[in-house]
């Protein structure tokens, strides 16, 4: 199939790009790597009035160091995440999980701003964006707006995103002092999205568990982060047992549903064995640093 028929515009600024959305009167969508909306449109399950490219914005995709981490402008590559230096010194979380996401071709156009915004919950991005507390720039004629990344996933593929704004800048902290991280999915074949994956950062002082981070993706409307199974398990020895019993209170607090492509018990079940392999590869890392 193709696309309805659409107006089509390319600006050249931000300033004009939220301009013409303001202008479609909330029957418009912003355009950056296309891998989501084109294939949304070529089936008609969107029909935008208005379609604004935002891949001629001078100066949007820049990538720069910010509190420890990095900032993304609103045309960066996913793709970049495997080979910037940056990323590699700053955040290698981000070049682990870049060869999860897609294949080379969609990496190649699709944007990391764009995955964020479109917040499909079974996607990598969006859940590191979880795990690495974001900050999210939003951009409309009423001016600015930081939104945290804990506050920006609503409900499936819904943000707090208004029909006007557009998501210019996405902004990672850096990790904790002494945080080791580890990336785990399974999905049915490489480059598809995931049923479940988990992000999970592991920091530990004096024999004891200081700081973790748990983030899943693939079982719910958004990215979700235990928060209760982080607080669990700080204190703790960090191994085997705090690990078991961590991934026993994931299956317990998970709620997913069953879809076509896995049941919700499959789900729960999968979370709790990641958990416990994505918490072995980060306490390895910390004991055996590179």
């Amino acid at each position: 199939m193709k696309p309805a028929r659409f107006d089509y515009y390319d600006p050249r600024t931000f300033d004009e790009a939220v301009e013409r959305l303001a202008g479609a009167s909330g029957d418009a969508k912003v355009m950056a790597g296309g891998q989501s909306l084109l294939p949304l449109m070529n089936m008609r399950l969107v029909r935008p009035a208005v379609v604004v490219d935002i891949n001629r914005v001078d100066g949007a995709d820049y990538l720069r160091p910010w509190n420890g981490g990095l900032a993304f402008g609103a045309t960066v590559r996913q793709r970049r995440l495997e080979w910037d230096p940056l990323v590699a010194e700053r955040l290698p979380i981000l070049e682990s999980a870049a060869k999860h996401i897609g294949h080379t071709q969609i990496r190649s156009r699709g944007t990391v701003c764009g995955s964020i915004a479109h917040a499909d919950p079974a996607a990598e991005l969006p859940a590191l964006a979880l795990a690495l507390d974001a900050e999210l720039e939003l951009h409309s004629l009423r001016g600015k707006r930081t939104v945290p990344a804990a506050d920006f996933f609503v409900d499936y593929l819904t943000t707090a995103l208004e029909p006007d704004e557009i998501l210019v800048e996405t902004r990672l902290r850096g990790s904790p002092p002494g945080m080791a991280w580890a990336f785990q999915e399974v999905s049915r074949r490489h480059g598809d999205f995931a049923m479940v994956g988990v992000v999970a950062g592991l920091a530990v002082q004096a024999g004891a568990i200081s700081d973790a981070r748990l983030t899943y993706f693939g079982v719910g409307g958004t990215p979700v982060r235990s928060r209760e199974v982080e607080a669990q398990l700080k204190g703790q020895a960090p191994g085997p047992d705090a690990f078991a019993a961590a991934a026993a209170a994931v299956q317990s607090l998970l709620d997913p549903s069953d879809d076509v492509h896995a049941t919700a018990a499959y789900r729960r079940s999968v979370a709790g064995v990641l958990t416990q392999r994505a918490l072995t590869e980060a306490w390895t890392q910390l004991r055996n640093p590179a």
